[in-house]
């Protein structure tokens, strides 16, 4: 009898220390599964998805409307460079209507420093560099600023998850970005992105004192080199002014044979 009680004791023993590891297993996985981690955690797997893609071609219009003037169309060219060690580089350039045509934006997104960016004005001349603090300024008269030109880079927000929630006939991430950068003209975006492929299907953008000012939606998704997923349309609409701005790709191609002498500054005054 004194033997059984002994086995019984050290069952009891163990029995008790597994309930403490379960214990502590669950206390971990609760705690790898916080707001923060999970939001980062999506940003992440976002980004690890469109890396490879080398460089781009597009051929794209950017559609102006507002209630008082009408509608405007604009056609232009966007070349982009995927940059493994930093931010990507993107190069615009306006073809169309006459008063914009030869204008050409020239984009280095950075991961941690602030974005550098030129504007060529044919008409004067010359380039113009956009400062930190004018990047919130609306880019071409559009819906779009400055600040959203650039490339998505996981260091120029802090994030959270939000929840789950249906999109676009699909589940959908629900992640909460806040800007590093104390130049941004927001103090938040709200993304949504689909669980089985992380394609951003709309943004909301709130201003600097909280509330709504634009929100991004996007479409006409397509597929290239049986990786990456582009939209072929973003319609931004302001909620404050009523103006709206699509931005619609026509034609894209990768793997053009752009370098990184294609997006330097000469490259504004040359292109055409």
């Amino acid at each position: 009898m004194h033997k059984q009680a002994k086995r019984n004791r050290a069952k009891k023993g163990v029995l008790l220390a597994l309930s403490f590891l379960v214990a502590t297993c669950n206390i971990g996985l609760v705690h790898a599964q916080s707001a923060e981690e999970k939001g980062l955690a999506i940003a992440k797997e976002r980004k690890q998805r469109d890396i490879g893609w080398s460089d781009s071609e597009a051929d794209t219009s950017m559609i102006l409307r507002s209630p008082s003037s009408g509608e405007t169309e604009r056609k232009m060219r966007v070349k982009s460079l995927e940059v493994k060690t930093d931010g990507d580089k993107g190069l615009t350039i306006f073809d169309q209507p006459l008063d914009v045509k030869g204008t050409a934006f020239l984009n280095f997104s950075h991961a941690i420093e602030p974005d550098d960016q030129w504007m060529y004005l044919p008409k004067l001349k010359r380039v113009k560099r956009i400062q930190s603090k004018n990047k919130s300024g609306p880019f071409m008269g559009s819906e779009f600023a400055f600040e959203d030109m650039s490339s998505f880079e996981i260091e120029k927000f802090s994030f959270k998850y939000l929840r789950d929630e249906p999109c676009n006939n699909l589940q959908c991430f629900v992640v909460e970005q806040v800007p590093t950068d104390e130049n941004s003209g927001y103090s938040k975006t709200i993304v949504w992105l689909d669980k089985d492929e992380y394609r951003p299907f709309k943004v909301e953008f709130y201003d600097r004192k909280g509330s709504l000012l634009k929100v991004l939606t996007m479409h006409d998704y397509q597929l290239f080199l049986d990786k990456y997923w582009r939209p072929m349309r973003l319609s931004m609409v302001n909620k404050q002014n009523g103006k709206s701005t699509d931005l619609i790709t026509h034609s894209l191609q990768f793997n053009t044979g752009l370098t990184d002498n294609d997006f330097d500054k000469d490259s504004l005054m040359r292109a055409r």
